[in-house]
C-alpha cells in the first residue's frame, strides 16, 4: 500500500483543485449529450461504464500502467506516448490529452522530480500520471484507481451541468460504478500491451463530430 505521504500528494496531484483544467474537456459527452444518447442517470452510467470496459479509459489505464513501469527510461516513455496518440481517435481527443498533461507537468514542478525531464513532448496525460507517480514511489494501483476516479468524476461532472443531473443522480452513478473502476484498476495494473484495444465506436464517433457541435461549452 502507498504510505500516507505519498498518498497525501496523490489525492492532491489528481483533486478537481489541481490546474490542469480538465473541467474544460468532455471526452466527446457533449455531443452523445446533445445527441440525447445521454439523458438520465441510467444511461450516464451505461456510458461510462461502456468507456471503462471496452474504451478509451481502459486504453489509457493500461498505458498509465505501463507508463508507470517505464519512468526512468526516456525511450520508452517517449514510445509509449507514441502509441497513445496514435490510438487518439480525433483530434479533439488529441488535444484534450496533450494540453491537460503540458498543464499537470507545469502543475508537477513545485513536486521536483528528475523523471520531469524525461516526459516526451507531445506527452498524453496518462502517461505523464504514470511516470511521475512511480517517480514518487506511489503504487502502480493506487495511482490507477485514484486516475480513473477522477476520470469518472469529470464524466459525471459533465452530465450534471449538461443533461442536467440532479447532485443526487450524480453521487447515485459515481457509487454504482466504483466496483467497475476498481476492478479495471487491478486488471490494468498487470495488463499487457496486447491486451490494448477498444470496441466504445458510439464514443468515438462522438469526439469526432464535436468539433463541429453548435453550440458547445467544452472543448471536446
Amino acid at each position: 500500500m502507498t504510505d500516507p505521504a505519498a498518498l497525501q500528494k496523490l489525492v492532491t496531484w489528481l483533486s478537481p483543485a489541481f490546474p490542469v483544467g480538465a473541467f474544460a474537456w468532455s471526452a466527446g459527452l457533449e455531443t452523445a449529450i446533445a445527441d440525447r444518447r445521454v439523458t438520465s442517470a441510467e444511461r450516464l452510467e451505461n456510458w461510462i461504464g461502456g468507456a471503462l470496459a471496452h474504451g478509451g479509459i481502459r486504453t489509457d489505464a493500461i498505458l498509465l500502467a505501463h507508463a508507470h513501469r517505464a519512468a526512468d527510461d526516456a525511450a520508452a516513455l517517449e514510445e509509449l506516448a507514441d502509441l497513445s496518440l496514435a490510438l487518439t481517435g480525433s483530434k479533439e481527443r488529441w488535444m484534450e490529452t496533450t494540453i491537460t498533461a503540458d498543464s499537470y507537468a507545469w502543475a508537477m514542478q513545485f513536486w521536483p522530480s528528475p523523471a520531469l525531464d524525461l516526459l516526451p513532448q507531445p506527452c498524453p496525460y496518462p502517461i505523464a500520471v504514470g511516470a511521475l507517480a512511480a517517480a514518487h514511489d506511489i503504487g502502480v494501483e493506487d495511482t490507477l484507481l485514484a486516475w480513473l476516479t477522477a476520470t469518472v468524476h469529470g464524466q459525471i461532472s459533465v452530465a450534471v451541468r449538461l443533461v442536467p443531473l440532479g447532485q443526487s443522480d450524480g453521487l447515485r452513478v459515481l457509487s454504482a460504478l466504483e466496483p467497475r473502476v476498481a476492478a479495471l484498476a487491478a486488471t490494468a495494473a498487470t495488463a499487457t500491451l496486447a491486451d490494448l484495444g477498444a470496441i466504445a465506436y458510439a464514443a468515438d464517433i462522438a469526439q469526432m463530430r464535436h468539433e463541429t457541435l453548435e453550440p458547445r461549452i467544452f472543448r471536446s
